[in-house]
């Protein structure tokens, strides 16, 4: 398994301060995946909001790239302390050319070094459930659906209310889940959902 040096910082829930590391990486056999630390990472391929790739298991943002010489991983707006991984200690200061590691900016540390391989496989190969109603639902008009299409839909339309994190997005929702409603009120069902 390759493995290299990187520079990880987790991006989710911070702006530039979050926790970062530098430690040694290992690839998976196709070099798609990142193990570091317990955790695997995705590239997110140019779609991250400020991060290059995401963790599997949580969908957490993280920047990770190779470390720089000159020590300036971090973004030059960003602060606080940047791990590193004891047991690259010597290899590290190597990349950077110095004898000790900056007391101020960085603290040695352990971190779990064993795969999740197995975890992570389980993951991705876990099947969808099939389901018993199809995308295109959601392309057709109130009044082309069946009657436990539209109920599916409502119950659907709910859950998302729920979950959004936007009031526009909520809204639009709520909008369709009303005329799905209206549309069962002149069919003469009333909904339960």
């Amino acid at each position: 398994m390759r493995t290299e040096i990187k520079y990880l910082e987790l991006k989710s829930g911070f702006s530039g301060n979050g926790p970062a590391w530098i430690g040694l990486v290992s690839f998976s056999k196709s070099g798609k995946t990142i193990y570091f630390d317990g955790k695997a990472f995705k590239s997110l391929d140019g779609t991250g909001i400020s991060g290059n790739y995401f963790d599997l298991e949580t969908g957490d943002e993280y920047w990770i790239s190779g470390v720089k010489k000159d020590m300036s991983d971090r973004h030059k707006f960003g602060g606080g302390k940047i791990f590193v991984e004891k047991r690259i200690l010597s290899e590290y200061l190597q990349i950077v050319g110095k004898s000790e590691l900056p007391k101020t900016d960085y603290e040695l540390t352990k971190v779990e070094t064993e795969k999740p391989i197995k975890r992570i496989n389980e993951l991705e190969n876990e099947s969808l459930e099939p389901t018993e109603f199809g995308q295109e639902l959601y392309f057709k008009e109130p009044n082309e659906l069946k009657d436990n299409e539209i109920e599916h839909l409502i119950a659907e339309l709910i859950e998302d209310e729920k979950s959004v994190q936007f009031n526009k997005a909520r809204r639009s929702y709520k909008k369709k889940r009303i005329e799905l409603e209206a549309e069962l009120e002149k069919r003469g069902i009333k909904n339960v959902g």
